[in-house]
């Protein structure tokens, strides 16, 4: 078999094919096929972290989404009390007003009213003070009927007189007649009790006590009677006209007896008064045996 000398024998084609591809391509392709591993890796890894950051930006955004809607739902309930409140502040100034209208008319009623107290205030002081100079003049009329009064009331002291009477006490004023006892009732110093006694076995109320006239000697102005005080009986035997007779009851006040003073002695009967303390109510000490 001939060869061409331009056809190359099966060395020299694989002495060329030797020659025409370097070590290194295998290699370039080994390291670009390593290189798209990481970059796929690293762009699935890059991938799934995006997507984890959608998901988590979705479920932000959800949350978002909840408040707004909570804040839109809360400004929807201001914007409601807002309104309820407008129109309130608007009634509320309209009853403002009304209230102002009211305040005003009655200060004006008050302005009145105060106009009107202050005449009648005005009227009644006068009046007053025309009936305060009557009263005044009423007073000094009064005075000199008071100084009067003493005036004759010192007189009458001087004509009254002292005794001591039949138990050895010193009297007070004693009233010779029935005119004397009236000067001595407006003198009050002492309880007055006038009477007339007849003769009789029975006893008759005079103030607090009762007496009993048991005969009379009308020639001599003597009598004789008989006391009945504190459930006891005592006996004045006779006794002169004018002289103050005296016993003692339980609650005399200051030990100061009870008197008797006979102004007249007739037939068969006296007149005269009784005189007791003002005050009774301090118990008496034991009374000194009676006079008879």
């Amino acid at each position: 078999m001939s060869i061409s000398p331009n056809v190359p024998t099966p060395q020299e084609s694989y002495h060329y094919e030797n020659l025409g591809t370097p070590r290194w391509i295998p290699v370039l392709f080994a390291v670009l096929f390593v290189a798209l591993g990481v970059i796929a890796y690293a762009g699935h890894s890059i991938q799934t972290r995006l997507e984890q950051e959608l998901s988590k930006g979705d479920e932000q955004n959800k949350i978002l989404t909840a408040q707004l809607e909570q804040a839109n739902a809360r400004l929807a309930d201001i914007k409601g009390q807002v309104e309820v409140t407008s129109q309130k502040v608007g009634m509320t100034q309209s009853e403002l007003a009304e209230a102002r209208s009211r305040s005003e008319s009655i200060r004006k009623q008050q302005a009145a009213s105060d106009q009107k107290l202050s005449a009648a205030i005005s009227e009644a002081q006068k009046e007053s003070e025309a009936k305060i100079g009557v009263v005044a003049t009423d007073v000094t009329g009064a005075k000199k009927d008071i100084e009067a009064t003493k005036t004759d009331l010192e007189a009458t002291k001087s004509k009254l007189d002292r005794a001591t009477g039949d138990m050895g006490v010193m009297s007070g004023l004693i009233a010779r007649n029935h005119d004397d006892l009236e000067d001595l009732k407006r003198k009050g110093d002492r309880n007055y009790y006038e009477f007339t006694l007849q003769k009789s076995k029975t006893p008759q109320r005079v103030g607090p006590v009762q007496m009993a006239l048991n005969k009379t000697d009308q020639k001599k102005s003597q009598y004789t009677m008989t006391v009945l005080a504190d459930d006891k009986s005592i006996q004045k035997k006779d006794k002169t006209a004018g002289e103050p007779v005296q016993f003692y009851v339980k609650g005399s006040a200051k030990l100061a007896p009870y008197e008797i003073v006979v102004f007249d002695v007739g037939k068969n009967q006296i007149s005269g008064y009784l005189a007791t303390p003002k005050d009774n109510n301090t118990p008496a000490a034991a009374a000194p045996p009676a006079t008879k």
